[in-house]
């Protein structure tokens, strides 16, 4: 596993090298490399490659929030059951079971506010199991996937008023 932990980190890191510059990165040969990804594919460590998107910048952005939600579990359905029916959702971007005061934390992605609303009030929260949602929406993103977004201007220096 240790040459597919060293592919995993490069691919992480920026899933458009090519085997070769992960080859020289590893010290693996191109061949290794090209077997460690398939192996990391096959084993569904790998699930697909994507770009970070800064929304904010886009000329037609997208609205992302996060939204907590709280559920009732019974006998017939369990925390794999709420997921898999949340997941569904092509709104959901990311979903995962946490630990604290809310069992789910959802990451959707809207065109707009009212769009992210109308999803979690007519979809989310009328779910059997759910018995609460807390939404959040994101001002402005830092940083994401590991890639720090930038506004452009270098100097960091803070402002001094009289």
């Amino acid at each position: 596993m240790d040459a597919e932990r060293e592919v995993l980190d490069v691919l992480a890191r920026n899933a458009r090298e090519d085997i070769d510059d992960i080859a020289a990165q590893t010290g693996l040969d191109a061949g290794a490399v090209a077997d460690a990804i398939d192996a990391l594919e096959a084993d569904g460590v790998v699930h697909g490659y994507q770009a970070v998107v800064d929304w904010g910048r886009a000329d037609e952005g997208k609205i992302r929030a996060v939204v907590e939600i709280n559920v009732e579990l019974d006998r017939e359905t369990g925390y794999e059951q709420v997921a898999d029916r949340i997941a569904k959702f092509p709104a959901v971007d990311a979903l995962h079971l946490v630990s604290g005061d809310y069992d789910f934390a959802v990451e959707v992605l809207g065109e707009n506010m009212q769009d992210v609303s109308e999803f979690i009030s007519e979809q989310v929260a009328p779910m059997p199991a759910v018995t609460q949602t807390v939404t959040h929406y994101i001002m402005e993103t830092y940083k994401d996937g590991g890639i720090r977004f930038e506004d452009g201007d270098d100097d960091d220096r803070l402002s001094v008023s009289p």
